[in-house]
């Protein structure tokens, strides 16, 4: 498969969405290319399975172009499992993202090119082996997210969109400088080479790689809401619109763990076993951290963001307690969390839009105005805390046991300390619920008769909302019911990371 479809059929519709005039075809540009992105993602799969069977090459459908010779610099792309992994929760995002936009009016045009264009960072971060076009990427996709909020988005819409920008960049810095060093210290016969497949058979030496494995793990970190670098999360999230919020969480706060298991850890894994308990550390302070801080919030999309901060502890626990299991753990963290927290956004999108507040304190009783929106919100909340049958249980489990499996009584205390998190995520996730949906019927502190007037006629969703609604919980319940699914398709990847470690 030409993995440059996933890059050039969003560009081209995206650049076709800008030279129509009609708001409708607008839409519909938007909607054929998320569909688009879907197929091609479905089908890159499908394939990746297929030629799995028989090549074991690390990464499939390799692509190598020549751009700068100088530098060694090539448009080098390929995939392995968690990569594909990646590409198909993107799809699934993005078509899910502009099903719940589709009621947007203002600059749409403007707005589904932004989009597209934060997709397009995605797929080319994702499918990258040459570490100058993977940065490239990462950077494409930090632009979007500042437009994105500060044009379209709610609140202290400014500030929260030039903290996100300044923060990320920032991330992106520290990034440009682990990538630096892996180009000048890792030489094949004196010649430097960004491509990571070159740079991965000749790793650093371990005094080298105690230099700049901080510098690329905190830097992708940051973007993964790596404490105490986190607070751009909370503020970004809640100015952000729907589909926005969706993205950053479900996708953009995916290129982080990526980041770090595809540079971090597999070019400097000497590294990674070096700093690995400072790692863990930092992880379970996230977890922790953000578990009881969520129980603090009274606004649906900060629950949502600082939940957020403690799901992706368990990603970076099971990057830093570097097993086997504990890795497959991260990386089916990511995709649950992404699709878990982008259906909550979207959830919490659709009570803004017919109830105009997202205070706990004003709402109750939606389960018998709108209950189908009601019951999505009850799903995800179940998914959030690990309820067994759906994607959250299987990831975090995996984690758990994988992190148990590091011998040392240091690791396994730090695992019952992250596992202790899940009762705290219980009771935020349950009292949000139970003030939420249940009770007597209450919008803006209005009661009864009076709430359910003013949501006559706006309750049930719509079409495009249903659609978005479906996709994503449809993934939740594969992962949850069948996590065969993932687990054969990212499996094999964690293998050739595990191979770079001197233990298992």
């Amino acid at each position: 498969m030409n993995l440059s479809l996933l890059i050039i059929v969003p560009l081209i519709l995206a650049v076709a969405g800008l030279l129509v005039n009609n708001q409708k075809q607008v839409k519909l540009i938007a909607l054929a290319s998320g569909i688009a992105q879907l197929v091609l993602a479905c089908c890159l799969a499908f394939l990746f399975i297929e030629q799995r069977k028989t090549d074991r090459t690390t990464f499939l459908f390799q692509q190598q172009y020549e751009w700068f010779s100088n530098l060694n610099i090539g448009y080098f792309v390929g995939v392995d499992g968690i990569s594909v992994a990646m590409i198909l929760l993107t799809a699934f995002i993005v078509l899910a993202g502009i099903l719940i936009s589709w009621n947007v009016k203002r600059m749409s045009k403007e707005y589904f090119f932004l989009m597209q264009v934060l997709a397009i960072g995605a797929y080319g971060f994702f499918i990258s082996l040459d570490l100058f076009t993977l940065f490239f990427f990462l950077e494409l996709a930090v632009v979007p997210k500042f437009m994105l909020i500060g044009i379209w988005g709610s609140g202290k819409k400014e500030y929260s969109a030039m903290k996100l920008a300044l923060m990320l960049m920032a991330a992106s810095a520290l990034v440009f400088v682990g990538i630096t060093g892996l180009y000048y210290f890792s030489t094949t016969h004196g010649v430097h080479h960004f491509n990571l497949l070159t740079v991965a058979d000749n790793p650093l030496p371990l005094d080298k790689q105690k230099v700049f494995f901080p510098f690329a793990f905190i830097g992708f970190g940051i973007f993964t809401a790596l404490f105490p670098f986190h607070t751009w999360v909370p503020d970004g999230h809640s100015s952000a619109p729907t589909a926005a919020s969706m993205f950053l969480a479900g996708i953009s706060m995916k290129l982080g763990g990526y980041g770090c298991l595809r540079v971090a850890v597999y070019l400097m894994p000497d590294g990674a076993q070096f700093y690995s308990n400072a790692i863990i550390v930092l992880a379970c302070i996230a977890v922790l951290y953000g578990a009881f801080v969520t129980m603090m919030q009274t606004d649906l999309k900060y629950i949502n963001a600082y939940s957020s901060i403690s799901h992706c502890g368990f990603v970076l626990l099971g990057i830093g307690m570097l097993t086997k299991t504990a890795v497959n753990g991260a990386v089916l963290q990511m995709i649950s969390h992404g699709l878990m927290t982008a259906l909550f956004f979207a959830v919490i999108g659709m009570i803004y839009e017919r109830t105009h507040t997202r205070q706990v304190s004003k709402m109750g009783g939606l389960l018998k105005i709108m209950p189908f929106i009601s019951t999505i919100f009850v799903i995800v909340g179940l998914c959030s805390l690990g309820l067994p049958g759906l994607s959250g249980f299987v990831a975090e489990m995996t984690v758990f046991v994988g992190s148990w499996q590091r011998a040392g009584w240091y690791y396994q205390w730090a695992t019952i300390l992250a596992a202790a998190s899940i009762v705290v995520t219980a009771v935020y996730i349950l009292r949000a619920t139970a003030k939420v949906i249940m009770g007597p019927v209450k919008i803006n502190n209005s009661t009864g008769d009076a709430a359910i007037t003013e949501l006559y006629g706006k309750a049930n969703p719509y079409w495009n909302e249903r659609a978005a609604v479906y996709l994503l919980a449809a993934g939740i319940f594969i992962m949850g019911i069948a996590p065969f699914v993932v687990t054969d398709i990212i499996y094999p990847a964690t293998d050739f990371i595990m191979q770079k470690l001197s233990f298992k």
